[in-house]
């Protein structure tokens, strides 16, 4: 399945060669979308954050620092002067046992990673199949507005021929009346059929970015599975909703874990040092004129605590994790049983899609045919004026609906492909060096060991369609009722 896609939407070459606002193919579109769809964005950068929770959980198992400064005065004092001091310390532990809470809870934040990433291919797949249905909605609605503009043309060819047969008593007034409300009948699925596609480009531009072009006929769908079995065997092996919730899922087991070892005695190495400056009053405070004026302590020691009994803190902590990954096995078989219906449903739609094309084309033959015969008939006087525009009317008819079916097709055969989980980036051979690849971040980030350690301020990097001038999200004043 995934080498037959590099027919469809190759755009290794498309996406070395081409920029990215010149959208002008679905190739173009899907690479477009890739680059510069807030949604897909938005993924990434929650990606991104749960990169982070790995570096959090590390955290908790490396030594902790901490200093101390303070200056103190005291103000009433019995058997000796009133003192001052001033001392500076450093504490520091180390963790030496936690019940395997820290392990733990390193473990679980890297599965959550795992379903970040899942979550992030099944979002591609989403948007890309998002896109394909808006590029497709532009290319059949661009061409239903071409039929009926020439419905509207030839309609009042035949409203002008009419009233002029008319005028030499060849026809009625009846005949005039039908060709004028058919002509107007005409005018107004036109002026529908426009706004559709007006409402289609602008659907086109939230997805991808900006308004089409001149779009180009999409490359063929590659071979799909024979039967609906083979493609649920292949969604259920591949879809990335079930990677996800199954690593969820597998997160949410280690939390019990985590939360169990609340148990549990914790043990930590702690040293500590502190240096104390009396200021001068050292004399008043001993009550000895030889009393230093500073004093040093240091000390190291290992440290445990042991619970006896927290109130049922932990017996609490312990259900609700469990809860937690009651709930999210419950929402895998949800999602299973989604995948199941969403394979099946793509795969009977494209099939009836298919027939609906072959049945179309027939029916665009026939009608063509149907109404040159009817226009000779009408010639001699055996066929009606009525019985022409009928037959005009039923082949725009039968020729919206094959524009309408082969839309359908494509689209319902590409959200098969998603629901197979072969319609995100990586299956889509999104390469060249553009592809977003979460690995780097999470390489970066994730054993990370500087408190310091920070991005630059975010920016939003998706394509805005707002007017000039706009103030970027973020950057809109706050209104106040």
């Amino acid at each position: 399945m995934r080498g037959g896609l590099l027919n469809v939407v190759g755009v290794a070459a498309l996406l070395a060669g081409s920029g990215a606002a010149d959208a002008e193919n679905l190739r173009g579109a899907l690479v477009q979308t890739y680059q510069s769809n807030p949604t897909i964005n938005a993924e990434r950068a929650s990606v991104r954050t749960l990169d982070e929770s790995v570096a959090i959980a590390r955290a908790e198992g490396r030594p902790q620092l901490s200093g101390t400064v303070g200056i103190n005065q005291d103000l009433t004092r019995t058997g000796g002067g009133n003192g001052r001091n001033f001392s500076a310390g450093v504490d520091v532990s180390y963790p030496l046992f936690t019940g395997g809470r820290v392990r733990n809870s390193i473990r679980a934040a890297n599965e959550r990673v795992s379903a970040g990433r899942a979550t992030l291919r099944a979002t591609e797949g989403d948007i890309f199949t998002e896109a394909v249905g808006a590029y497709m909605d532009v290319i059949r609605d661009r061409t239903i507005v071409t039929l009926n503009e020439n419905e509207v043309r030839v309609l009042e060819t035949n409203l002008q021929a009419t009233r002029d047969r008319f005028e030499v008593g060849d026809l009625t007034r009846t005949d005039v009346a039908q060709s004028e409300a058919r002509l107007a009948l005409a005018r107004s699925t036109l002026a529908t059929a426009q706004g559709r596609l007006r409402s289609s480009e602008e659907n086109y531009r939230r997805v991808i970015g900006s308004l089409p072009g001149d779009l180009d006929p999409p490359d063929p769908l590659p071979p799909l599975p024979a039967n609906a079995d083979q493609a649920v065997d292949i969604a259920l092996n591949n879809n990335a909703d079930l990677v996800s919730i199954n690593a969820q899922a597998r997160a949410a087991g280690l939390d019990v874990s985590v939360a169990r070892a609340g148990r549990l005695p914790t043990v930590s190495a702690i040293g500590s040092g502190r240096e104390t400056n009396y200021l001068g009053t050292a004399a008043q405070q001993f009550g000895s004129p030889f009393a230093p004026n500073n004093s040093t302590s240091t000390g190291i020691g290992v440290q445990a605590r042991i619970p006896i009994y927290q109130g049922g803190l932990v017996g609490a902590q312990v259900r609700q994790a469990q809860s937690i990954q009651s709930q999210l096995l419950e929402q895998g078989v949800q999602i299973e049983r989604q995948v199941v219906a969403n394979t099946r449903a793509a795969f009977a739609s494209y099939q009836a899609a298919q027939q609906a094309i072959a049945a179309n084309q027939v029916a665009v033959s026939a009608n063509t045919l149907a109404l040159e015969g009817a226009r000779a008939e009408q010639s001699v006087g055996t066929r009606t004026v009525l019985d022409v525009l009928n037959a005009e009317q039923e082949l725009l008819n039968s020729q919206v609906a094959l524009v309408t079916a082969r839309r359908d097709a494509y689209v319902a055969g590409f959200s098969l492909l998603n629901a197979m989980g072969e319609a995100e980036a990586r299956s889509l051979n999104l390469d060249g060096g553009a592809l977003y690849d979460p690995l780097t971040n999470y390489r970066r980030v994730a054993h990370g060991a500087s408190d310091w350690a920070q991005d630059p301020t975010p920016r939003a990097v998706s394509t805005r369609t707002a007017p000039a001038g706009t103030p970027a999200p973020g950057e809109r004043p706050e209104t106040r009722p």
